[in-house]
Order: structure tokens, then sequence, then C-alpha cells
């Protein structure tokens, strides 16, 4: 019991200093090469960190090629992030996915320096659907709210991902 302990407290410091180092290279750009340079950059680095974390999350649980919105759902409880935010997710039915960001602590660290929220909305789309299409390319994501917008009450960010082929009404627009 102690081993695995450990090993969760490793995992969530980890998880925090990755973070922390996301953030230290964000503001490093934002500083030398202004905001606008930042989010272009960062957006660039998320997609492809999406992949590469998604390919690994697929092969480490086993999740299948086109294992639809039950694989997504894992592999989003298992992003490394995950560790530091409370999230939701929801399913209305068999073609969609809501997955809310209820905390989060790159905005709440942001608050509390009296900072304006990160403006991630342009981020977010590039991240998560990279990281979706990579767990199966039927998947389309839409941004249901996030920063720049205003948040809203019980949420820093909200994504809807939708199953379809893209023969069938449901495949839904996509980013």
């Amino acid at each position: 019991m102690c081993d695995n302990f450990l090993l969760q407290q490793e995992l969530y410091d980890a998880a925090k200093n990755w973070l922390a180092m996301d953030g230290l290279w964000f503001q490093g750009i934002e500083q030398s090469y202004g905001m606008n340079a930042a989010l272009e950059m960062d957006k660039k680095v998320w997609e492809q960190f999406s992949v590469i974390e998604a390919e690994r999350i697929k092969k480490r649980l086993s999740l299948p090629e086109r294992g639809g919105l039950d694989a997504l759902e894992i592999a989003l409880n298992n992003r490394l992030y995950h560790l530091l935010n409370d999230q939701e997710i929801r399913r209305p039915d068999t073609t969609t996915l809501f997955f809310t960001m209820k905390t989060c602590r790159v905005q709440a660290a942001r608050e509390r320096k009296g900072m304006q929220l990160f403006p991630c909305k342009t981020i977010g789309l590039g991240e998560y659907s990279v990281f979706a299409k990579t767990i199966d390319p039927r998947i389309k994501t839409e941004c249901v709210s996030c920063p720049p917008q205003p948040v809203q009450k019980m949420r820093y960010c909200a994504w809807k991902f939708v199953l379809g082929t893209p023969d069938t009404d449901n495949y839904g627009p996509g980013h």
C-alpha cells in the first residue's frame, strides 16, 4: 500500500513539474516574442504532444484503433493533467461525449496572481482535435466554451466529441 501511495505522489509531482515547465516555456516565449507568437508556438507544440500522448496511452492500455468514444473516455481519464484538474465526462447518447474541465490548475494560478485567464481556446481546438483523432479518426471535436470566452459557472472549458463517419449526418463539424 505504501509503495502505491508513493508512486501516486511521484506521478502527481511529475505532473505538476511538467505543467510548470510548460508554463515557464510559454512565459519565456511570450516575454521574448509577444503573446501572439507564444500562442502560435504553443498550439504547434500541443498538437504534436497530443499525438504522442494519445499514442502512448493507446499502447499502454491496449486501446483498439477505432475504439470510438469508449476509448476516448478512457484516454481522457489517463492524460497527465487528469491528475491535476477536476474533470467531468458525460455521455448523453452513443455518438456524443461532453468533456468538462471543472477546475484548471493553470487558470487557477493565473487568477491567484491577478492575471487574465489564459486564452486557451485556439490551443485547445488543436490539442483536443488531434488527441481525439489519434484515438479514433472518426471523432470530431467542437469547443462548447473556453477562454477567452467568459468562464461558465462550475467550469473553465467544455468540449464536445461526436463519433461518426464521413458519409453520415452525425459526423458533425470538425476542427
